[in-house]
């Protein structure tokens, strides 16, 4: 499996998915996903698009989806990790920030991930990686944020009263903060130097990180537990595993590690 049978994927999902998430009653839950979320109907048709997609390559793949759960094919092999819609919430909402996450991983733990595809659903943006070869948008290579300054810091808080706490002495700190809904675009956009600093003080789930963990480390950025732990050995699965800080440079995650600290002195 190569970058480009993940393209040929993205195409398809482009095609299938436009609009969807606007008709009424596309906004009805069918029922909870194996990652614990609901699912809706546009969840629902990502998800067969990219497995059918898979399916006609052939392989050996064992793949964990935040839908279907996890499915082997040919006999299981190369683990595949798919979020088909990160940002669900936004897409029946109405709200056009979501992108479909894949990545592939020879191994059972997030430094295994040797390619990474990230497809912004409503601008076409296709955010790609290959472990020791740099990382790419639309195939022009990207790099993070070169300056040690907080321009702007997304982050993700899905139980305000719990999440937001932790990170206020760094986000106070930020020129600008954002909260988009979708981990896997707010990586995406770290790794093209867009975001300084993304921060989740609660636990996220390997699908939803696993592509944007690689776009940022072969942008030139860094990726790691919001203690400063590293997350290399994290399993993938469909468990939360690891809250996440990930920085343009190092400057900037020393910078924004101490922050954290703050809180617990």
């Amino acid at each position: 499996m190569n970058i480009e049978d993940l393209r040929q994927i993205g195409k398809t999902l482009l095609a299938g998915v436009a609009d969807i998430g606007r008709s009424a009653e596309m906004k009805t839950a069918l029922g909870i996903g194996a990652g614990g979320d609901k699912t809706f109907p546009i969840d629902k048709m990502a998800d067969e698009i990219i497995i059918s997609g898979l399916r006609k390559l052939r392989e050996p793949l064992t793949v964990i989806s935040e839908e279907t759960g996890t499915l082997d094919m040919n006999g299981g092999g190369t683990k595949v990790l798919i979020d088909p819609i990160d940002g669900s919430k936004n897409a029946v909402s109405g709200i056009p920030f979501y992108c479909t996450s894949i990545a592939v991983a020879d191994g059972d733990t997030l430094g295994d991930v040797r390619l990474a595809y990230v497809l912004n659903l409503i601008t076409g943006d296709e955010f790609w990686a290959e472990s020791g070869s740099g990382a790419f948008l639309s195939g022009e290579r990207i790099h993070t944020q070169k300056e040690d300054e907080f321009f702007l810091i997304a982050y993700e808080a899905p139980i305000p009263q719990n999440d937001l706490p932790p990170i206020v002495p760094l986000l106070s700190r930020s020129r600008k903060t954002r909260c988009l809904g979708s981990t896997a675009l707010d990586l995406a956009y770290l790794s093209l130097g867009a975001v300084s600093v993304f921060v989740s003080a609660s636990p996220s789930r390997s699908f939803d990180f696993a592509g944007g963990w690689l776009l940022v480390k072969e942008s030139g950025g860094i990726v790691t537990d919001t203690k400063g732990r590293e997350i290399e050995n994290v399993l993938l699965g469909l468990k939360r595993s690891t809250s996440l800080l990930a920085a343009g440079n190092r400057i900037l995650h020393e910078k924004a590690l101490g922050l954290l600290q703050e809180k617990t002195r």
